[in-house]
């Protein structure tokens, strides 16, 4: 099979926007979460009295689309019951509110997500595993630099901890994943990842 072709990530005339508030009241936040109500391509987040607002660019939304197009395609593939929950506004009053790029639930419906996933082109990823900590998040997956990261939620420690496995999809081949999801076309990224999972059957 010949090597796939890798995404090349260009500048885009949107490219993302990362604004940070300090020292913002939860009503405060509730007051500016009503006002971007219906403002497309608007995210806020809440954490330890800051707000954060990203606009997001067309390259974060083609790695996010692809990452739950590749992933519902491997749900269809080995039968696994799941529910999107997309970018559901996931909060904890008076502490935190985040909308993840991709989140799902498995086997029944659920108000807080199995598993969430990040693409991150302007924000840390320290910050983030603390947020998704306040929720309760199992697992969370965060995409950087062409790398997918996954951290587990360990309860008897407190924090996450990095795996090279999912807890909720142990026969994902993770490095067959990573490459589709950079291929230059989301097709071809679809069908390769198809072809390599039933030749892996």
């Amino acid at each position: 099979m010949p090597p796939i072709e890798m995404l090349v990530t260009q500048t885009k005339p949107n490219p993302e926007v990362r604004i940070e508030q300090p020292l913002i009241t939860w009503e405060q936040f509730k007051l500016i979460q009503r006002g971007f109500a219906d403002s497309g391509g608007i995210r806020l987040a809440y954490y330890d009295g800051v707000l954060e607002i990203v606009s997001t660019s067309v390259d974060h939304e083609l790695v996010k689309t692809i990452i739950g197009a590749l992933l519902e395609l491997y749900f269809l593939e080995m039968d696994i019951e799941f529910f999107p929950m997309g970018q559901a506004t996931q909060e904890k009053a008076q502490q935190v509110s985040l909308q993840p790029d991709e989140s799902y639930s498995f086997d029944t419906p659920k108000k807080i997500p199995d598993l969430a996933i990040e693409v991150i082109l302007t924000s840390g990823n320290i910050e983030k595993l603390k947020k998704y900590y306040l929720l309760g998040v199992p697992e969370v997956w965060l995409w950087e630099d062409g790398v997918l990261d996954i951290y587990r939620l360990d309860t008897q420690a407190c924090q996450y901890q990095k795996s090279s496995t999912s807890k909720f999809l142990p026969k994902l081949d993770l490095d067959t994943f990573q490459r589709c999801i950079l291929c230059a076309s989301p097709l071809e990224a679809l069908k390769t990842f198809r072809q390599i999972f039933h030749k892996s059957l």
